[in-house]
């Protein structure tokens, strides 16, 4: 098992899901999980610490398991089959420990709660995580590299520009 944290959560651009990035906490690699905006919302809601006005499903989750003598010891995300990842709730009730399948994003956002550590198995994250490209670092340009950008690779930007007619702009204005 690979323990991992909340990296981030991104906006996809191309439709209402969201990605939660979980990072190793012992390398530099990242995995990726798509979740829905409700997930997200809740994990972010406790991230940030907002109290919500009134419990949400996963506080409620949290309360059950507790009230019935529980203690949430960990989550692990122990699968991904057909592209779709599957994790477990640990819990120990007395001296039992017993797991409870979840998806992900649920487990995820009652850890955060519960404050408990996120686990992935290690054929899961051998299977599905990714490294920092390096060539995408060598994209951002420090103030200096980019003072240093050939002018020639912007002339045919420049010559655009220049080619616009803009006082055509405000004779539309007037009609």
């Amino acid at each position: 098992m690979i323990e991992v944290i909340i990296d981030s959560i991104r906006v996809s651009l191309m439709s209402q899901h969201r990605i939660v990035i979980l990072k190793d906490t012992g390398s530099d690699r990242y995995l990726p999980i798509w979740i829905g905006p409700c997930e997200a919302d809740a994990i972010t809601i406790e991230l940030q610490e907002v109290p919500p006005q009134r419990p949400l499903t996963h506080d409620l989750l949290k309360s059950a398991i507790q009230e019935f003598g529980g203690r949430i010891v960990h989550i692990l995300i122990n699968d991904l089959r057909n592209d779709v990842y599957y994790a477990r709730i640990v819990v120990e009730v007395g001296d039992n420990q017993i797991e409870i399948d979840s998806r992900p994003s649920d487990a995820i956002a009652l850890a955060v709660r519960a404050k408990v550590p996120v686990f992935v198995a290690d054929l899961v994250m051998e299977r599905a995580a990714i490294r920092p490209d390096e060539d995408m670092q060598k994209d951002v340009f420090t103030e200096e590299e980019a003072s240093e950008v050939d002018e020639g690779q912007l002339s045919a930007f420049k010559d655009f520009v220049n080619s616009l007619d803009l006082d055509d702009l405000d004779d539309e204005d007037d009609k």
